[in-house]
C-alpha cells in the first residue's frame, strides 16, 4: 500500500485500514450512561495486550538487533507523526533519568519538530523530504537504529525515515497497527500489532496508541537490560537528579546488597553517587576507583564486573 495525495484515493485507502473501520454497534455510544461508556472503553483496552503478545517473536528479534547495534555505540531513533511521534519522543525522553543514557543515545523525532508535540503542523506527516532532512541532521551511522512508528502504517514521514535509514545502512524497525503495511514492508524488522477498529472511528490515540506505547516500552527497556543497565530488576543506572531519585538510589543499593545505611552512604560517597559502582564496591569489597575500572572493563555490566572481581 502506498500513500496518495488524491483526496478520493486517500479516502478509499483509509477505508481499507482496520484502524479506520466504523463500528455500527457503537453508533449510539453518545446516548449511553457514562459508566457504560467507560466499561466499553475499558473492555476495548483490555484486548491490546493480547494483540501485542501475538507479535512477541518479532518484537524480541528487533530488540536483540537493536541491542547489538547499541553495544557498538549506535543510537535508538524513533520517527513518527502525531500521536505516534509523541509516543516516540516520550519514550526517548524517559531513558536518561531511568537508565542514565546520554540524551543523544535515544532520540525521538516528530514530524514538524518540537512544536508538533502540542499543535498540528500542517503537512508535516505527509513530507518524506522532512523525514530525510531530520535524519540527515543526526548524521546516521550504520550502528544506529531507526524505528518508524505509524498506526496506519502508511504515514509518509515514518515510511521515508525507515527507507532513508535503511539506504544509509542503519538498522530499521517499522511499528504499525494494520496488517500488510507499507511501513513494516520497508523495514528489516516489521512489527504489526493489529488492535482492530477504535472505539471512536479513526482515533488511533486509543487502542493503537496504547499498543505502540507497550511495544516502545519493551524496545527501550529490554534493550537497556541487554546493555547491562539493570541488575536483576533493579535500575542500577538510575540518574539521581532529584530528591525522590536520590532516595530511590539508596533503596536500590540496599535491595541489591542488604548493606546497612551507613555503609551505603559511604559507598555512594566513594563512587560520586553512582548506584552501580556503589553496589559493586559493597559486594566486591573494592574502593571507588577499582569499581569504576571493573565496570569499564565489563562494558558496564555489573554481573560481569562482579565475576571479574571474584576471579
Amino acid at each position: 500500500m502506498t500513500s496518495t495525495s488524491n483526496p478520493r484515493e486517500l479516502r478509499a485507502e483509509l477505508e481499507t485500514l482496520t484502524t479506520e473501520a466504523f463500528r455500527p454497534d457503537l453508533a449510539e455510544i453518545d446516548r449511553l450512561p457514562t459508566l457504560e461508556i467507560a466499561r466499553l472503553m475499558n473492555g476495548e483496552d483490555a484486548t491490546v495486550p493480547t494483540a501485542v503478545a501475538e507479535r512477541l517473536p518479532e518484537i524480541a528479534a528487533a530488540i536483540d538487533a537493536v541491542a547489538e547495534r547499541m553495544a557498538r555505540g549506535g543510537r535508538l531513533i524513533y520517527a513518527g507523526a502525531g500521536t505516534a511521534g509523541r509516543l516516540g519522543v516520550l519514550d526517548a525522553s524517559e531513558c536518561p533519568p531511568t537508565f542514565n543514557t546520554d540524551p543523544d543515545q535515544v532520540v525521538g523525532l516528530i514530524a514538524g519538530g518540537p512544536d508538533a508535540m502540542v499543535t498540528s503542523v500542517e503537512g508535516a506527516e505527509d513530507s518524506a523530504q522532512l523525514a530525510r532532512d531530520d535524519l540527515d541532521q543526526l548524521r546516521l551511522i550504520a550502528a544506529d537504529t531507526v524505528v518508524g512508528i505509524s498506526a496506519s502504517g502508511r504515514t509518509p514521514y515514518a515510511i521515508a525515515a525507515v527507507e532513508h535509514a535503511r539506504a544509509l545502512g542503519a538498522l530499521t524497525v517499522g511499528l504499525a497497527c494494520n496488517p500488510d503495511s507499507a511501513l513494516a514492508a520497508a523495514a528489516e524488522h516489521g512489527i504489526e500489532v493489529v488492535v482492530g477498529p477504535e472505539l471512536l472511528t479513526g482515533s488511533t490515540r486509543l487502542k493503537a496508541g496504547t499498543a505502540q506505547k507497550l511495544v516502545l516500552n519493551m524496545l527501550s527497556t529490554i534493550t537497556m537490560i541487554r546493555l547491562g543497565k539493570t541488575y536483576g530488576n533493579l535500575m542500577v543506572d538510575v540518574r539521581a537528579s532529584n530528591e525522590k531519585l536520590r532516595a530511590r538510589s539508596r533503596r536500590i543499593v540496599a535491595l541489591a546488597t542488604g548493606a546497612p545505611d551507613d555503609e551505603i552512604e559511604r559507598a555512594l560517597a566513594a563512587t560520586d553517587g553512582e548506584v552501580k559502582n556503589a553496589i559493586l564496591a559493597i559486594l566486591a569489597g573494592v574502593d571507588g576507583p577499582t569499581a569504576a575500572r571493573l565496570l569499564e572493563d565489563s562494558d558496564g555490566h555489573l554481573r560481569a564486573a562482579l565475576a571479574a572481581a571474584a576471579g
